[in-house]
């Protein structure tokens, strides 16, 4: 049966980043752009519909989150993640990486250590060192299978020596695709408690745990974790309505609230737009099946992606998949450093995959691939990456 998901949608002329930019991104216009974290499936029909019925009505005034706006995020958290969180906990934001800078600004000074595990998300570094405060890195490490692990013996070690002030976890991991079981996130937590450390959670892809895992929210751990904990979610990586700019910060602990409000308000940021509430309420009450039926599709894709390097025999090995839908590539085995890793996908392949070396520490040799796409436009991607394979095998013996 044919899915929603199916559809190929032209996105061309449409302003997007991922089509309508190739060649200012130094790239050949015919590259299949497969890279930055939007996908290309529409939203679902409860929030169109009501964008719809908000433009149809024809005025875009100031407005305020209203107490239907709260009880469908709240309500969404209650029942999908067992989180009784308060509506007064909560204050609306332009996107995640607006709340993380907020909180840093606000709840450390100039100087100060913050922490984070990478390879990891790219504007993690830059708002740290953009604000002047000093970046801590903790490598995180692989088993056999390629999994990605903490070591936690040099996490306490670096909170230490470091002066940690700032714990920045990214949960689900994005790119490398971990859900971090209960154990591992309340080792973290108990870990920032004895030294101090204020813990922010980016939880962007918390909705996209896939393959039988259970996303765990960082508060939901215990009153003491919840207390010591700033959450940061957005609808817009589960729906899709990145251009839309809406986001949560979630900030149990009241004078850590009042003070990082007080830095959104230095920028006079007051709230999201009426168009964001209007589909972030929708997407909230509405929406649930309709992600449900998304995951179906990623996993689909994921293991399609999968065994079509299996079959192709790639030097490519896939990183064990946990959620959200980007695929972390181990290119290692392929030879190249990582600006000739970079020319083969996007100048033979005509793939644009998002460099590894962009998300820091380990993320050499790797590529991150978005997976949020039709099967056909993955079909053609697999295609074109074996086509690419063969040639550069075809070159390598004549070269021998």
């Amino acid at each position: 049966m044919r899915s929603c998901f199916d559809e190929e949608l032209n996105r061309e002329r449409h302003g997007s980043v991922k089509f309508d930019f190739r060649e200012k991104f130094g790239k050949p216009a015919d590259v299949i752009p497969l890279w930055v974290a939007d996908m290309d499936f529409r939203s679902p029909p409860c929030v169109l519909e009501a964008l719809k019925e908000h433009a149809d009505f024809g005025i875009f005034g100031y407005t305020r989150a209203q107490d239907s706006y709260l009880d469908a995020l709240t309500n969404w958290f209650r029942t999908r993640f067992g989180w009784d969180a308060q509506g007064d906990w909560t204050y609306t934001i332009p996107g995640v990486m607006f709340g993380i800078t907020a909180a840093i600004r606000a709840l450390s000074g100039e100087g100060d250590a913050i922490l984070i595990q990478e390879p990891v998300y790219p504007p993690f570094p830059e708002v740290i060192q953009s604000n002047r405060r000093k970046l801590v890195v903790n490598e995180m490490k692989t088993d056999e299978t390629g999994r990605y692990m903490i070591d936690f013996e040099a996490f306490e070690r670096q909170l230490v020596e470091e002066n940690v002030k700032i714990f920045l976890l990214c949960s689900p991991h994005n790119p490398v695709a971990r859900i971090w079981s209960p154990d591992e996130l309340r080792l973290l937590g108990t870990l920032c408690l004895k030294h101090g450390v204020k813990l922010i959670s980016d939880e962007i892809h918390a909705d996209f745990s896939l393959f039988g895992n259970r996303q765990t929210l960082f508060p939901t751990l215990g009153p003491e974790f919840e207390e010591n904990c700033i959450l940061c979610t957005a609808p817009s990586k589960t729906f899709n309505l990145m251009g839309l700019q809406s986001a949560n910060i979630w900030i149990p602990n009241p004078t850590w609230r009042k003070e990082v409000i007080r830095e959104c308000l230095c920028f006079e940021w007051f709230g999201v737009s009426s168009t964001a509430y209007a589909a972030t309420t929708a997407a909230y009450r509405s929406g649930a099946a309709w992600l449900e039926e998304l995951k179906s599709y990623l996993e689909g894709n994921i293991r399609f992606v999968t065994e079509r390097l299996e079959q192709m025999r790639a030097p490519i090995r896939v990183t064990p998949h946990e959620g959200t839908y980007l695929m972390w590539l181990n290119c290692r085995e392929m030879g190249l450093n990582d600006d000739e890793l970079d020319a083969f996908f996007s100048n033979e392949a005509r793939l644009w995959f998002h460099r590894g070396t962009a998300f820091g520490l380990g993320g050499n040799g790797h590529m991150r691939m978005n997976i949020g796409s039709p099967r056909c436009v993955l079909e053609r991607a697999m295609d074109q990456l074996e086509g690419a394979l063969a040639k550069r095998r075809v070159r390598d013996t004549r070269s021998q």
